[in-house]
Protein backbone atom coordinates (compact mmCIF):
# COMPACT_ATOMS: atom_id res chain seq x y z
CA UNK A 1 0.00 0.00 0.00
CA UNK A 2 1.56 3.35 -1.01
CA UNK A 3 2.04 6.06 1.55
CA UNK A 4 -0.33 8.97 1.50
CA UNK A 5 2.45 11.60 1.54
CA UNK A 6 6.04 11.20 0.44
CA UNK A 7 8.93 11.96 2.75
CA UNK A 8 9.64 15.00 0.63
CA UNK A 9 6.18 16.45 1.29
CA UNK A 10 6.24 15.63 5.01
CA UNK A 11 9.65 17.24 5.47
CA UNK A 12 8.59 20.24 3.37
CA UNK A 13 5.55 20.79 5.59
CA UNK A 14 7.68 20.52 8.71
CA UNK A 15 10.24 22.99 7.31
CA UNK A 16 7.45 25.42 6.39
CA UNK A 17 5.84 25.24 9.83
CA UNK A 18 9.17 25.65 11.65
CA UNK A 19 10.36 28.55 9.47
CA UNK A 20 7.06 30.40 9.93
CA UNK A 21 7.40 30.09 13.70
CA UNK A 22 11.01 31.26 13.57
CA UNK A 23 10.11 34.28 11.46
CA UNK A 24 7.24 35.19 13.70
CA UNK A 25 8.86 34.78 17.10
CA UNK A 26 12.65 34.80 16.82
CA UNK A 27 13.74 37.22 14.09
CA UNK A 28 14.20 40.86 14.96
CA UNK A 29 14.76 42.31 11.48
CA UNK A 30 12.07 44.97 10.80
CA UNK A 31 12.10 44.06 7.09
CA UNK A 32 10.62 40.67 7.99
CA UNK A 33 7.53 41.96 9.79
CA UNK A 34 4.33 41.00 8.02
CA UNK A 35 6.03 38.24 6.02
CA UNK A 36 4.59 34.78 5.84
CA UNK A 37 5.88 31.72 4.11
CA UNK A 38 3.36 30.06 1.84
CA UNK A 39 5.08 26.97 0.45
CA UNK A 40 8.30 24.95 0.46
CA UNK A 41 9.48 22.84 -2.47
CA UNK A 42 12.30 20.45 -1.64
CA UNK A 43 14.58 18.98 -4.25
CA UNK A 44 14.53 15.20 -4.68
CA UNK A 45 17.73 14.79 -2.67
CA UNK A 46 16.43 17.19 0.05
CA UNK A 47 19.48 19.44 -0.31
CA UNK A 48 17.71 22.60 -1.55
CA UNK A 49 14.47 24.13 -0.31
CA UNK A 50 12.72 26.77 -2.38
CA UNK A 51 10.77 28.82 0.15
CA UNK A 52 7.94 30.99 -1.21
CA UNK A 53 7.12 34.11 0.80
CA UNK A 54 4.33 36.66 0.65
CA UNK A 55 3.72 39.96 2.37
CA UNK A 56 0.65 41.51 3.98
CA UNK A 57 0.76 44.36 1.47
CA UNK A 58 0.68 42.68 -1.96
CA UNK A 59 1.78 45.91 -3.67
CA UNK A 60 4.94 46.33 -1.57
CA UNK A 61 8.38 45.81 -3.10
CA UNK A 62 9.66 42.30 -2.24
CA UNK A 63 13.35 43.18 -2.77
CA UNK A 64 13.97 44.43 0.77
CA UNK A 65 12.14 41.43 2.25
CA UNK A 66 14.22 39.05 0.13
CA UNK A 67 17.41 40.80 1.33
CA UNK A 68 16.28 40.40 4.94
CA UNK A 69 15.51 36.74 4.43
CA UNK A 70 18.84 36.11 2.72
CA UNK A 71 20.65 37.86 5.56
CA UNK A 72 18.82 35.68 8.10
CA UNK A 73 19.46 32.44 6.17
CA UNK A 74 22.31 31.26 8.43
CA UNK A 75 20.31 31.91 11.58
CA UNK A 76 17.23 30.20 10.13
CA UNK A 77 19.19 27.14 8.96
CA UNK A 78 20.89 26.69 12.34
CA UNK A 79 17.57 26.92 14.22
CA UNK A 80 15.92 24.67 11.63
CA UNK A 81 18.67 22.08 12.10
CA UNK A 82 17.97 21.97 15.83
CA UNK A 83 14.20 21.74 15.35
CA UNK A 84 14.03 18.98 12.73
CA UNK A 85 16.03 15.81 12.84
CA UNK A 86 17.69 15.42 9.46
CA UNK A 87 21.27 14.63 8.60
CA UNK A 88 21.70 17.67 6.34
CA UNK A 89 19.70 20.88 6.65
CA UNK A 90 18.58 22.01 3.18
CA UNK A 91 19.93 25.18 1.60
CA UNK A 92 17.23 27.86 1.71
CA UNK A 93 16.38 29.81 -1.44
CA UNK A 94 13.68 32.45 -1.13
CA UNK A 95 11.22 33.23 -3.94
CA UNK A 96 8.49 35.88 -3.85
CA UNK A 97 4.98 34.42 -4.15
CA UNK A 98 2.97 37.02 -6.06
CA UNK A 99 -0.27 35.03 -6.19
CA UNK A 100 -2.04 37.48 -3.82
CA UNK A 101 -1.22 40.47 -6.05
CA UNK A 102 -2.22 38.50 -9.14
CA UNK A 103 -5.51 37.51 -7.50
CA UNK A 104 -6.21 41.14 -6.63
CA UNK A 105 -5.45 42.21 -10.22
CA UNK A 106 -7.85 39.58 -11.61
CA UNK A 107 -10.56 40.59 -9.11
CA UNK A 108 -10.16 44.24 -10.20
CA UNK A 109 -10.49 43.22 -13.86
CA UNK A 110 -13.66 41.25 -13.14
CA UNK A 111 -15.11 44.11 -11.11
CA UNK A 112 -14.33 46.54 -13.95
CA UNK A 113 -15.97 44.26 -16.50
CA UNK A 114 -19.10 43.85 -14.36
CA UNK A 115 -19.42 47.57 -13.71
CA UNK A 116 -19.15 48.36 -17.45
CA UNK A 117 -22.02 45.93 -18.21
CA UNK A 118 -24.81 47.83 -16.52
CA UNK A 119 -28.32 46.47 -17.09
CA UNK A 120 -30.21 48.27 -19.84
Amino acid sequence: MPREFSRNQRLGNQVLRTLNELLRFETKDPRLEGVSLSAVNLSRDLSVAQVYFSMLDPNADPASVRQGLEKATGFLRSKLGRAIKVRHVPELRFVHDDSAAEGQRIADLIEGALSSEKPR
